[in-house]
């Protein structure tokens, strides 16, 4: 099939899933589904294995990302209605003053996203922003957006990270000065990014049904008894929970660095720094601090736990068929199309790293996608460089990667379900913060470029 032919069915598809989810209200599980199915069968994948690619893209997806929602929903449902992410919220919002709040969480989430994953970090982080929404009397999306928003910088463009460090591989560019540069420039894009989201929150964007109850702003199906919320945990306790699996994950991930392959130690404390193992151990905590302590009866432990599923099973159904769709999308060889018509056209090297890592993540979803393939296909043309271009070659790739969030992104559902938007303001805010930031982060690495 032609390259031309491959490129008009991406963007068809994409149109079409817009349209069944903005106009005709499709439940976008539904829509995703379908047009993956259309997509595919118009790419010209044999009918025998449409099937199979659409499992493994379910597959693919949610083999990373069932584990940690359910147990992140249910660490947060305990922390919620204990009370706790409440007291946490007006300890923090007494000691730092409302304004201060929003810029404090954006810091805490920049250090928080560079050795955790963003989909993790950010499932951890959600009770905490509901709870400050919910003290502030404000959308959660004012917290949440300009946390996600760093929190994806730092995934794509710094190590330990699988894109930047694949890419580094690629590229053959030291991950020492890939990581000295990329904090230098991120710092900078994080700034910018905080204030984009502030002016995005300027408009009031209608939440779900789903986030209101969270908030308690629509009448949930079972609210916390009164009792639960007697004597609410300590904001420090909460802190701990908190952090806890944070710092565990850490370690798993430093300890991969620092520690030569085969020790037992590494070896024990990569499989503790597990996000699922490090979320059990925090839920472990949390079932003897927040229930057993205060007295909860078991049943009504299980119970409260047991409420937190089906908002994360809609959470988990929608986010893996957003990943059946960039598998798709993949399997067709739309990514690849594009990436040929791009390296065609004869852009300068650092442009052309970015234009192309852009292209495949907005065509096929995958930013970690979008950066290996950019790096595999410029690999050739960055000999001769030394050692600083080559790490601006490989953050002008990674700054690809981060914009153009949308559709056909698994973290893009994972941010609008979990923040209540719709698919629309999704677009109008997340996909646009995606891409400022991913422009801003390719300016900078560019200017250096020029300067050195």
């Amino acid at each position: 099939m032609s390259t031309t032919m491959l490129l008009f069915i991406a963007l068809a598809g994409v149109m079409l899933l817009l349209l069944l989810v903005i106009k005709a209200k499709v439940q976008p599980f539904i829509a995703l589904l379908a047009v993956s199915l259309l997509v595919a069968l118009a790419a010209g994948i044999p009918t025998g294995e449409v099937m199979g690619v659409m499992t493994a893209g379910m597959g693919g997806v949610l083999g990373s990302v069932t584990i940690i929602i359910g147990l992140g929903a249910m660490l947060g449902r305990m922390i919620e209605h204990s009370g706790g992410a409440e007291s946490l919220a007006q300890r923090f919002s007494q000691a730092l003053g409302p304004k201060r709040t929003v810029a404090a969480l954006t810091m805490a989430a920049f250090i928080l996203g560079i050795p955790v994953f963003f989909d993790v970090g950010f499932i951890i982080l959600a009770p905490i922003i509901y709870g400050f929404a919910k003290v502030a009397k404000v959308s959660p999306l004012k917290f949440g957006l300009p946390m996600a928003g760093v929190m994806l910088t730092v995934h794509v463009a710094l190590p330990p990270h699988p894109g930047p460090v694949a890419a580094a591989g690629l590229l053959g560019s030291d991950i020492g000065w890939l990581t000295i540069i990329g904090l230098a420039i991120c710092v900078p894009v994080g700034i910018i990014g905080y204030f984009v989201a502030g002016y995005l929150n300027r408009k009031a964007y209608p939440l779900s049904i789903e986030v209101l109850e969270q908030l308690q702003l629509a009448a949930p199906e079972s609210n916390a008894p009164i009792s639960d919320r007697l004597n609410p945990p300590s904001a420090g306790l909460i802190a701990a929970l908190i952090i806890i699996p944070i710092a565990i994950i850490m370690s798993g991930t430093v300890s991969a660095t620092l520690l030569e392959p085969g020790s037992g130690l590494r070896d024990t404390l990569s499989l503790l720094g597990a996000p699922a193992v490090a979320l059990m151990i925090a839920l472990a905590l949390a079932y003897y601090f927040l229930a057993v302590r205060r007295g909860w009866s078991l049943q009504h432990t299980s119970d409260v736990m047991g409420a937190a599923l089906p908002t994360a099973a809609v959470v988990i159904l929608v986010t893996g068929a957003g990943g059946v769709f960039g598998k798709v999308l993949v399997e067709s060889g739309v990514g690849k199309a594009l990436a040929e018509v791009l390296t065609t056209i004869g852009l300068p090297l650092i442009p052309a790293a970015f234009i192309i890592s852009l292209a495949l993540r907005a065509s096929q979803g995958s930013a970690t996608v979008a950066i290996l393939t950019t790096g595999g296909l410029l690999s050739e043309a960055v000999g001769g460089l030394n050692h600083l271009q080559l790490v601006l070659v490989t953050l002008a790739t990674c700054f690809g990667g981060l914009g153009l969030s949308h559709v056909n992104d698994s973290g893009f559902w994972i941010v609008t379900k979990y923040l209540g938007l719709s698919v629309a303001d999704g677009l109008k805010t997340w996909t646009v913060l995606t891409t400022v930031l991913s422009v801003s982060g390719f300016l900078f690495t560019w200017l250096l470029w020029l300067l050195i």
